[in-house]
């Protein structure tokens, strides 16, 4: 690892929380979850709260091992990891149609990576939503680095609250985002209202596919692990997003969790089992390089306290989510097309 990429990891470290403030923050959002003893209706009612705690504390170890897409995709045989998610941001913008000019709205945009992505590829404008100050600004720095800061910008707002009129755009995506909802009927209803009619939504949702059984407790652990490694309120199963979108007034265009059809497993770059030159970070080696750097940062004082925290609770996630994918009972990439009737009779 470059001294650069350590020196950027532990001054993103906690995001916009004071550094002194790091540890408690950690220690609040631990709370919220099943792990800690914490309730389903507690997450969902601070969602904000937790969702804001939780991407303060782990933007930098996203970006730092993972690049500025925070999301999965199908992968074939030979496809590098950044090959494979730039391929699933343009199936997204191609199955929406995007052109040239199209005013498009991100939900829950991260730093804005498949934002950046999917305006370069379409030539459309695209609007980034987040509720996350941090990532905002380093999103917006980025922007301006590749010079698509004319077209593109970001918003801070609620999902559940969007601050824009009606019909407002021709297009509308969420990558890995709406699982953060703590109701995907609100959700879907608000991001209905300002699309314009006859337009589409298109998403990846994470779910717990059917083969989730919610009396095996094995199965209840993996999702608890998700839940907290992930900043997620609950994890609803593929059949509750598609009944929110179609009770949010939605035609489904067409639905498939495209990881059953992945030449390559999902969660390839997060199985220790594997080696790889292209992800190194994400290895089992680069995961351990990187949990014995940040515990060294935090003794030297360039990390704050509880950064290693964080770094637990995300391998925990990264052990909830193998787990889940090599037992068929989760998928991070659950994806519909749905479109806005021309008029509310239709």
């Amino acid at each position: 690892m470059s001294k650069a990429g350590a020196l950027d990891l532990a001054s993103g470290l906690g995001g916009k929380i004071d550094k002194t403030e790091v540890l408690s923050a950690v220690e609040k959002y631990e709370k919220y979850h099943v792990c800690y003893g914490g309730e389903e209706e507690a997450r969902k009612s601070n969602y904000t709260d937790m969702v804001n705690k939780y991407y303060d504390l782990v933007t930098s170890f996203y970006e730092y091992g993972w690049g500025e897409s925070f999301h999965f995709a199908p992968r074939w045989k030979g496809e590098s990891l950044r090959e494979s998610i730039k391929r699933h941001e343009h199936f997204l913008a191609l199955q929406l149609g995007l052109k040239p000019g199209q005013k498009v709205l991100d939900v829950g945009c991260g730093i804005g990576g498949p934002l950046r992505e999917i305006a370069r590829f379409s030539l459309a404008s695209i609007t980034g939503l987040n509720n996350n100050e941090y990532q905002i600004t380093r999103g917006k720095e980025l922007n301006r680095t590749i010079g698509v800061d004319k077209t593109c910008n970001f918003v801070k707002a609620d999902f559940m609250k969007l601050p824009f009129p009606e019909n407002s755009f021709d297009a509308v995506y969420a990558i890995e985002a709406t699982c953060h909802a703590p109701d995907a009927y609100g959700c879907y209803k608000e991001i209905y209202r300002v699309l314009k009619p006859g337009q589409c939504f298109a998403a990846y949702e994470w779910c717990m596919t059917d083969a989730f059984d919610p009396n095996n407790q094995e199965h209840q652990k993996i999702k608890a692990e998700i839940e907290i490694g992930d900043g997620l309120p609950d994890i609803r199963l593929t059949g509750k997003c598609l009944e929110a979108l179609k009770q949010a007034g939605f035609e489904v265009i067409w639905e498939n969790d495209l990881a059953v059809d992945s030449p390559q497993p999902w969660y390839l770059p997060l199985d220790t089992s594997r080696i790889s030159f292209s992800s190194f970070r994400l290895t089992a080696v680069g995961r351990f390089f990187t949990k014995n750097m940040v515990k060294a940062l935090e003794f030297v004082g360039l990390a704050p306290p509880g950064s290693q925290r964080v770094q637990d609770f995300l391998e925990k996630a990264a052990e909830g989510l193998v787990e889940g994918g090599k037992r068929e009972i989760f998928t991070p990439m659950y994806f519909f097309l749905a479109r806005k009737p021309l008029s509310e009779s239709q």
